[in-house]
C-alpha cells in the first residue's frame, strides 16, 4: 500500500482524507500516456512471412526462425510467439541469456531454442536447466556443457549439441585440425549428443555461387569425417535468408540426404519482411527471389509525432553548431525522435521523414531526443501530426534500406539500433 505525504493529505477535503491511500493507489493504476515515439509490429505480417518462407523450403528443409538481438530490434516477446504460431519449431538466439529470455516467454520443451554463439564460462548450467540447444566449436564449450549436464544428472546422450564447422568465414567454428579432439567429447557415456552440424554461408548473396559451392564442398568432406568417426547428426544446420532466396534449399537438402541428415535453414532478415540485396550478376533471377519480392510483408513501422511548429526568417540557425541556416523564410516542425531513440545522427541534413504523406527533410543536427523537419512545402502541418521514420504513409514509403543507404550501413543495424526506450506495440 502506498501512502501520500501529509502535505498532500492536508489539501484533501476532510471526507477524502481517510480513504486517500486507496484513491492514490487507484490513480497510480491509470496508465500514463507514453512519449509518442513507438514501433508498431505486425505479428500477422511475420506469421505470413514465415509461412511463405517455409513454402520455399518445403519439402526439402525445415526453418529455424532467427529471433536474436531482440528479434532484430522488433521485440522477442512479440515476434517469437508469432513465429511459433506460424509453425516454427526452432528459434535462434545469440546467447544463453537470450535463450533464457526466449524460454521465459512461455515456450515448452517442444519449441527448440538454439544458442548460436556458444556458451561463456559459467553459463552451461543455465543452458541445461532451460533446455537450450547450444552451438559449440571449442573443446572448453563441450567440457563446460558436459560438466553441467553431469551435475544435473543428465543421462548419456540426452543433451543435444550442434557442432559448428568453419568452412571459410574464419569467424567461429571448428577447423579441420581440431575435429578429432572434439569427437572424443561425444563418447557413449557422455551426456552430450551430436544432434546437428552447422556452418554459415557467408556469401550466399553473390550471384555466381562459387564461394557457397566451395563451402558446401568443405562441409561435405567434414561430414564424411564425422561419419568415419562413428558419429551421426540428425540436422544439417546451414543457410540464411540469402541462401533460401537464392534457391539453395534443395542443394543443402541433397547434401544432408547424402549423409542421412535433414536440412535446417535459418532465415533472419526475410522473416521481418526485407529481401536481402544480391549482387546484380544473375542472368536469370532465382524464382524464390522473384516470389519473395512480391510476397514478403514489412513487420516493423517506426512512428513519432510533431511536437510543435514554428515559422522562422531567413538566416535562422537550426540545431547544434549551426550546420543548417535557413536561406529563406521557413516552417520548421519539431519531432519527438532523436539519436537516443536510434535515429542515426548522420541523417541530419541528408534524409527525409514522412509527414502528411510527403517527404520532409531533416534539417540541422539530430539531437539525442529530437529532430527538426522542414515542412515549408507541406500545408497544414501541426502538433500531433504523425511522422513516419520507417514505414508507409499515403503513397510514400521509407524502408530500413533507405536509412541504411543514407549512412552507409545495413538494415540489420538500422533495426537493432532502435533503442529499448522506444515502445514496441503489436498491431
Amino acid at each position: 500500500m502506498l501512502y501520500p505525504p501529509p502535505s498532500l493529505l492536508a489539501l484533501l477535503p476532510g471526507r477524502w482524507r481517510q480513504s486517500a491511500p486507496d484513491v492514490l493507489n487507484w490513480l497510480l493504476e491509470i496508465p500514463m500516456p507514453m512519449r509518442p515515439c513507438r514501433v508498431e509490429i505486425s505479428t500477422r505480417a511475420l506469421e505470413h512471412n514465415f509461412r511463405f518462407l517455409q513454402s520455399l523450403a518445403a519439402p526439402d528443409a525445415e526453418l529455424l526462425a532467427i529471433v536474436k538481438a531482440d528479434a532484430y530490434g522488433h521485440s522477442l516477446k512479440l515476434c517469437a510467439p508469432a513465429a511459433v504460431c506460424a509453425g516454427a519449431r526452432w528459434l535462434g538466439v545469440t546467447s544463453v541469456e537470450e535463450g533464457v529470455a526466449a524460454r521465459g516467454v512461455g515456450f515448452g520443451p517442444e519449441t527448440r531454442i538454439l544458442v548460436i554463439a556458444g556458451v561463456f564460462p559459467g553459463q552451461a548450467a543455465a543452458a541445461i536447466a532451460d533446455n537450450l540447444t547450444v552451438v559449440a566449436w571449442e573443446p572448453w564449450h563441450l567440457d563446460e556443457l558436459q560438466a553441467a549436464a553431469r551435475a544435473a544428472g543428465a543421462h548419456p546422450g540426452s543433451v543435444p549439441i550442434h557442432l559448428e564447422i568453419d568452412t571459410g568465414m574464419s569467424r567461429q567454428g571448428a577447423t579441420p585440425e581440431a575435429l578429432a579432439g572434439l569427437f572424443t567429447r561425444f563418447a557413449p557415456a557422455s551426456p552430450l549428443r551430436l544432434e546437428g552440424v552447422m556452418t554459415h554461408l557467408f556469401a550466399a548473396d553473390e550471384a555466381d555461387g562459387q564461394v557457397t559451392a566451395e563451402q558446401l564442398a568443405r562441409l561435405d568432406q567434414t561430414l564424411s569425417r564425422i561419419a568415419a568417426a562413428g558419429l551421426f547428426a540428425e540436422w544439417l544446420n546451414v543457410g540464411n535468408s540469402a541462401a533460401l532466396l537464392a534457391g539453395q534449399a534443395r542443394t543443402i537438402a541433397e547434401l544432408a540426404a547424402t549423409h542421412g541428415m535433414k536440412a535446417l535453414l535459418r532465415p533472419g532478415l526475410a522473416l521481418y519482411g526485407l529481401v536481402p540485396r544480391f549482387d546484380p550478376g544473375f542472368e536469370t533471377e532465382p524464382a524464390p527471389l522473384q516470389a519473395a519480392r512480391a510476397a514478403l510483408q514489412p513487420v516493423l513501422s517506426w512512428k513519432s509525432q510533431i511536437v510543435s511548429v514554428r515559422s522562422v526568417p531567413a538566416g535562422t540557425v537550426v540545431g547544434y553548431n549551426g550546420t543548417f541556416v535557413a536561406t529563406e523564410p521557413m516552417r520548421l516542425a519539431l519531432v519527438a525522435a532523436g539519436y537516443g531513440d536510434g535515429l542515426d545522427r548522420a541523417l541530419g541534413n541528408r534524409f527525409s521523414l514522412l509527414v502528411r504523406g510527403q517527404r520532409a527533410p531533416l534539417v540541422g543536427r539530430i539531437s539525442m531526443d529530437q529532430a527538426v523537419l522542414d515542412v515549408t512545402e507541406i500545408p497544414g502541418v501541426q502538433a500531433a501530426d504523425e511522422v513516419v521514420l520507417i514505414g508507409a504513409q499515403g503513397a510514400e514509403t521509407i524502408t530500413a534500406f533507405d536509412q541504411a543507404d543514407a549512412v552507409a550501413t545495413i538494415p540489420w543495424e538500422i533495426f537493432t539500433r532502435i533503442a529499448a526506450r522506444v515502445e514496441r506495440i503489436a498491431i
